[in-house]
């Protein structure tokens, strides 16, 4: 008789850093976040975001029609200096 044990956690760890790692993949392949999407990102509500830098000149933002859009590599290097300064 074969007897098989498993490290559950171990299991749960790998599967959790895989699933990790793939998210990250796949968002650094989004070029344009929307208004939502930033919301989500930064964890941010739409009127903290307008406060805080939505405003600032050099925030990478581009308006088309009545939607606004951000370049996603440009926004996160934006963000991470922005918080930086805080």
């Amino acid at each position: 008789m074969v007897e098989i044990k498993l490290d559950e956690e171990n299991i749960k760890d790998t599967f959790q850093r895989e699933l990790a790692k793939r998210l990250d993949e796949l968002q650094s392949q989004t070029v344009f976040w929307d208004m939502k999407d930033l919301q989500e990102n930064t964890r941010m509500s739409v009127n903290t975001i307008k406060d805080h830098f939505f405003y600032n000149e050099d925030f990478p933002k581009f308006k088309v029609g009545q939607k606004w859009y951000f370049p996603a590599e440009e926004t996160k290097k934006y963000l991470v200096r922005w918080l930086k300064n805080q």
